[in-house]
């Protein structure tokens, strides 16, 4: 499949996806070779302005030094023992992650949708084993909009077509109910079957929905009176992308299983894990649960370097002050394209109102890309904006600059 508008070394880069890969992606026509803060240049040189950070995996910016060095450093002694051997870098990882965060154990894996399904295991175990649910009835509860990857587990508690359409049978124990209700969640934990809520603080797939304030306390309130463990989401929110270290912390609540992904490894190695407290993390015995990966000590190396850039840089901090001159430069904007800006931290959208013949905000990321921003749509009218947390205020207002003169050229097409 050509695309009309590129041509060349782009074109043929393309041409080759399209040729040999699966069409699992919708991707901007751009082709990206080089990375470094918060740009990122195609393969003919062209710079742009990175306002995804891969969805959240880039929070300390592309080709972050001190990254580069841990990897490169522990890359040149040992990458790899699988944990049938222990290596020198995973009980210092466990140590400085466990007390970071406030834990007594972690359980580490390498992608989010792997940390995810391991709270879900445990939380299962513990049901059982603790709380006493008779086998096999354990349920899971999930927030309708959730998003947690694409595995048989994920998409069995998904609410988008799109994942779920000729993907079952799904996996039962799981049920969904509306996202930012504490009456419904107070109903389902008041079966005794009930052993987890897995939630999304924020809601990053489904196009940043935030929830009420209150709303995460209430959740904890529910679960600690029902037993019923709270499992925190934080792939996406977590790591500063929302303005403190865990979107949790912005309500002062602590969940039981904390689910960390995505910034855990700096953009250049995939790094997830599972924090808990004792009476759920050691239910696991040997043989019940594995990574080949996980824990290897490239990622240990990587993702203590990761996080030290975020405290040491203080870019929980940076998000908060970048994320409220963005917002409120967005806001200024009246447009009738504009429908509302919403977000927290450095996680931030635009949702669009249908304009034009059939244009959506895949036309507005369209047209920013060509005035040097990248950005990406979730649906059909939200685009999400979520840039390095390194980025500062001259580099926020020339992309408040872009976006603001691509909308009122959008609006063009409104008549």
């Amino acid at each position: 499949m050509k695309h009309d508008s590129i041509t060349g070394l782009s074109g043929e880069f393309i041409d080759l996806e399209n040729r040999y890969g699966v069409h699992n992606y919708h991707p901007l026509p751009v082709v990206l070779a080089k990375g470094e803060g918060v740009w990122l240049w195609d393969v003919k040189g062209k710079k742009y302005l990175d306002f995804l950070s891969a969805y959240s995996a880039v929070n300390q910016g592309h080709a972050h030094p001190e990254i580069l060095e841990a990897l490169c450093k522990q890359a040149g002694k040992l990458t790899l023992t699988s944990r049938a051997f222990h290596n020198d870098q995973l009980g210092p990882y466990e140590k400085f992650m466990t007390e970071t965060f406030g834990y007594d154990r972690i359980l580490p894996m390498n992608t989010g949708v792997e940390a995810s399904e391991s709270a879900v295991k445990l939380s299962r175990k513990w049901g059982y084993e603790v709380k006493g649910v008779s086998e096999n009835k354990a349920n899971i509860v999930f927030a309708a909009g959730n998003f947690w990857g694409r595995s048989i587990a994920a998409v069995s508690s998904s609410t988008d077509k799109n994942s779920r359409n000729n993907f079952g049978p799904f996996v039962p124990g799981f049920d969904i109910i509306p996202y930012n209700d504490l009456n419904a969640l107070e109903e389902i934990c008041s079966n005794n079957n009930t052993v987890a809520f897995m939630v999304e603080p924020i809601q990053g797939e489904a196009g940043v929905i935030i929830p009420d304030n209150g709303y995460l306390k209430g959740v904890r309130d529910i679960c600690t009176r029902h037993n019923v463990l709270f499992i925190a989401d934080e792939v996406q929110t977590g790591l500063g992308r929302t303005g403190t270290m865990t979107c949790c912390e912005q309500e002062g609540v602590k969940p039981d299983l904390l689910v960390l992904g995505k910034a855990l490894g700096g953009g250049v190695y995939p790094v997830s894990a599972v924090l808990g407290r004792n009476d759920v993390m050691e239910l696991l015995k040997p043989g019940q649960h594995g990574s080949t990966f996980g824990g290897n000590p490239l990622a240990c190396a990587v993702a203590m370097a990761s996080v030290r850039v975020l405290q040491n840089e203080d870019l929980c901090r940076n998000a908060r002050e970048m994320g409220q001159i963005f917002r409120m430069e967005l806001q200024n904007l009246e447009s009738p394209v504009v429908k509302t800006v919403r977000g927290a931290g450095l996680l931030n959208a635009i949702e669009i109102r249908p304009y034009g013949k059939n244009r959506t905000a895949w036309d507005v990321c369209i047209s920013m890309l060509k005035k040097g921003l990248l950005a990406k749509q979730t649906h059909q009218h939200i685009i999400r904006f979520a840039p390095p947390l390194i980025i500062n205020k001259k580099q926020i207002l020339d992309a408040c600059d872009i976006i603001k003169s691509v909308i009122l050229e959008e609006e063009k097409h409104n008549i």
